[in-house]
């Protein structure tokens, strides 16, 4: 697939429609630790089981753990070829002005930008806007739903905590990672944002170079033993799962909370998604058509995201480095301090989850009652309020001036990132900080 100087593997391929499908790496088991999570969000659309119903659409999920994004992938490559600084500001011209632009491109370039120049038959552009509205509409508490699952499964699951783990941003570059994903994400929720020649676009095939860039280098680093059992790091799978948990996550919890929804909203819901995942380089046969496809993909991949790796630990520490090594008063008092941050993360995932987070950390036995019993009270009722507002006359009105312009939610933390980012002196979100990545990662380069 790539030359990442490993041995090859049987199913290291890019699928094509017709082949039989590969079974899921070794590692891709359900785990007890995501039940609860799962069960509560994804209940009332599905019969979620401690081991996923099998279905086509997640067995295509489980084939696709062993692929990276093919154009991409095939972009870094080249960069070997044509160096990386030339390759970026050839991908930088095509994005501005066009790939027609270009005299001569790389073959692997023009390729690229024949899905990106090219929406598929399916995407609608107005079915899309109405999904962003509806996505922007979902209650804080949602919204603060869906950011606790993700924080969950980028510290806790075993392929996302494994890769940020190992590129070491998390530990050496926090605030730059920090405004990157916020910025990102405000983004997205942006009126516009994936027309063609918005920065928005622009940005999201930034952010998915770096993706590319950094699965050659844990290739590389990590070699043909970890991708034998844990398939390719930053899967295919992995960036469509993230699309549906991202898109119907916070629906799915006001309505299990009693803002109800229908299925056809939750399907603009995934409309929304789904062509954003596609601009991300998800393979386009794995991109679902409908929420109850993406429920079905994301209860699969929340089910065996795993148990937490090594890295947890390190970033983990890093995070509560400051509350450890103290026995005094005002230091127990410090860690006692968390207990209401720790039952809201409680309450938005799950207890057990919170104590793998915090299990080598001087957090790890801060009791989470009462707060995550208060947290579910006020998100109750958050939610219970929307629920009255959609019932009042002007509700769609509301709705629209809520999505004029972006996601107010993620503009307000984008403005916070901002802030943080100042006082170390980073400004801005270019999206490069790994393109020397490709070449290989170190083993362990968290300091």
């Amino acid at each position: 697939m790539l030359d990442v100087n490993t041995a090859a593997h049987p199913n290291d391929y890019y699928y094509r429609p017709g082949m039989p499908l590969r079974p899921p790496p070794p590692r891709a088991v359900a785990s007890e630790l995501w039940y609860e999570p799962r069960k509560s969000i994804l209940s009332p659309w599905l019969d979620v089981r401690p081991v996923p119903a099998e279905t086509p659409r997640t067995r295509l999920m489980a084939d696709h753990l062993w692929q990276g994004d093919e154009p991409m992938d095939r972009l870094v490559a080249a960069f070997g070829r044509i160096g990386t600084a030339e390759g970026r500001r050839l991908l930088e011209h095509a994005l501005d002005h066009g790939i027609d632009t270009l005299d001569d491109p790389p073959p692997e370039l023009a390729a690229l930008f024949a899905t990106l120049d090219n929406p598929p038959d399916w995407y609608d552009p107005d079915l899309w806007e109405h999904g962003r509205q509806l996505w922007i509409n979902v209650s804080t508490s949602g919204k603060l739903a869906m950011g606790v699952q993700d924080f969950m499964g980028t510290f806790v699951g075993a392929e996302v905590a494994s890769a940020t783990g190992a590129t070491g941003r998390f530990v050496n570059d926090p605030y730059r990672r920090n405004l990157e994903t916020s910025t990102w994400f405000r983004n997205v929720t942006v009126r516009g944002g994936m027309d063609r020649w918005s920065p928005v676009f622009k940005d999201t095939v930034r952010v998915r170079l770096m993706h590319a860039q950094v699965r050659a280098g844990l290739r590389r680093a990590w070699g043909a033993d970890h991708f034998a059992d844990h398939g390719n790091p930053i899967s295919n799978s992995t960036m469509m799962g993230a699309a549906v948990t991202f898109g119907l996550s916070p629906m799915c919890f006001d309505h299990a909370h009693g803002r109800k929804c229908t299925e056809r909203q939750l399907d603009a819901v995934m409309h929304y998604w789904a062509y954003i995942a596609y601009v991300f380089g998800v393979a386009d046969e794995l991109i679902p058509r409908t929420a109850r496809e993406g429920m079905e993909m994301s209860d699969y991949m929340v089910a065996t995201a795993g148990v937490a790796p090594e890295w947890t630990a390190d970033m983990a520490g890093a995070a509560t480095h400051r509350l450890a090594g103290g026995n005094g008063l005002v230091d127990r008092l410090k860690v006692q301090a968390t207990a209401p941050v720790l039952g809201l993360l409680t309450y938005f995932s799950s207890e057990s989850l919170v104590r793998e987070l915090l299990r080598s950390t001087a957090l790890r036995d801060v009791p989470v009652q009462p707060w995550a019993t208060l947290t579910g009270v006020a998100a109750a009722l958050d939610v219970r309020l929307r629920a009255l507002d959609d019932a009042l006359p002007g509700a769609h009105s509301r709705m629209q001036r809520r999505a004029a312009a972006d996601d107010p939610v993620w503009r307000r933390n984008t403005k916070i990132a901002k802030l943080l980012a100042a006082r170390v002196g980073i400004y801005g979100t270019p999206y490069d900080q790994h393109d020397h990545s490709a070449t290989g990662l170190a083993r362990c380069p968290i300091r």
